[in-house]
């Protein structure tokens, strides 16, 4: 992922701080991977060796191999793509909507409304518990407190869609480098407020933390603010006031999609979150008030569904491509959307 003198760049990664230490004065050369391991209780060297081959092991905030040799005042972070939980997973018998397994992988349909890790006042019911428990007889995964199974990725609550998880972690190793490279397909239905004027284009924007609400983000100017993002959108249908698009991702920041489209003028259709929960394009009259009102309980939650993953299998150097349809109850939007347009042509 990295070299031995690369810096993790916040722009290109989304990586949280586990543990950090600050060597000793009187420590003599030891190699990094026995220094963390002495450090972490519970840590196999192993883990430590791949933790560092995927440059998740900062020294001074470069990222450095195994074989490194610890220094006297180094500055040594350990990091990784999810943010570190102290929550006990308990294994529950949720169903999974499993699109393929072997060996190495599980590739999953996610379902709208299923939280992925647990937090945040998510702490059962997740995909990361039904994991848990479905690979309950698996020796090969440390099924631990901080998690289960090895989810190279998520997607948020309310987003159904299609998620890749790895059974081992060489093969956590490999698909984490292609999502790295945005070597990945990633491809989104998303329905938008809104007409596009262009019916094709890119939407590029620095994506932080909103300052004034932490349960959102935001776009800013500033390009030594955020991090990097680029998403690519299609128009597939439009209806005058919504349109059905399709994006694909060029980086995978949290809420990106929703963001972007916010930030563009065309919030996701019911994204309480993003301002898409009201009726922003349309008319006044009761009638079609009612119509939005009918359509926001039919999907309540932002309609966004991950359509599209496609990755080389890290054990046979096959390409994989998974495509699920938009589950029900979108599809039904989608179409209420288009019968009501198409009435409306009539009457016009």
């Amino acid at each position: 992922m990295t070299d031995e003198n690369t810096v993790i760049n916040d722009e290109q990664n989304d990586l949280y701080e586990h543990y950090s230490f600050t060597v000793d004065k009187g420590q003599s050369p030891l190699r990094i991977d026995r220094y963390v391991t002495d450090k972490i209780e519970g840590a196999s060297r192993s883990r430590i060796q791949t933790a560092a081959d995927l440059g998740w092991i900062l020294v001074n905030d470069i990222s450095k191999k195994s074989n490194y040799k610890v220094k006297p005042l180094d500055k040594i972070s350990i990091v990784m793509p999810y943010e570190r939980r102290g929550v006990e997973i308990i294994p529950e018998n949720i169903p999974l909507d499993i699109l393929y397994e072997d060996d190495d992988l599980l590739v999953i349909n996610k379902s709208a409304g299923m939280v992925v890790h647990p937090g945040h006042g998510n702490y059962s019911g997740t995909m990361v518990n039904a994991l848990a428990y479905y690979l309950r007889e698996n020796d090969s995964i440390q099924l631990d407190s901080e998690r289960a199974g090895l989810l190279v990725h998520r997607i948020d609550k309310d987003t159904s869609g299609t998620i890749v998880v790895a059974k081992k972690l060489d093969v956590l190793k490999n698909l984490a480098q292609q999502f790295f490279n945005h070597t990945v397909q990633r491809r989104y239905f998303a329905l938008v407020w809104g007409r596009f004027e262009n019916k094709e284009g890119t939407i590029t924007g620095n994506i932080a933390r909103s300052k004034n609400d932490r349960l959102r983000f935001r776009v800013y100017d500033d390009e030594n603010t955020g991090k990097h993002a680029v998403t690519h959108y299609k128009v597939v249908e439009d209806f005058g006031y919504v349109s059905l698009i399709e994006c694909k991702l060029e980086t995978g920041r949290t809420h990106q999609i929703r963001v972007h489209l916010s930030h563009a003028g065309h919030p996701l259709f019911n994204d309480e979150r993003y301002g898409g929960n009201k009726i922003l394009y349309g008319t006044s009259f009761t009638k079609y008030k009612q119509f939005i009102n009918n359509c926001f309980e039919l999907v309540p939650h932002h309609a966004l569904h991950a359509a599209i993953l496609g990755f080389v299998h890290p054990a046979t150097a096959k390409e994989m491509l998974f495509e699920t349809p938009m589950p029900d109850n979108m599809q039904m939007l989608v179409d209420k959307w288009r019968r009501y347009t198409s009435n409306r042509e009539m009457e016009e």
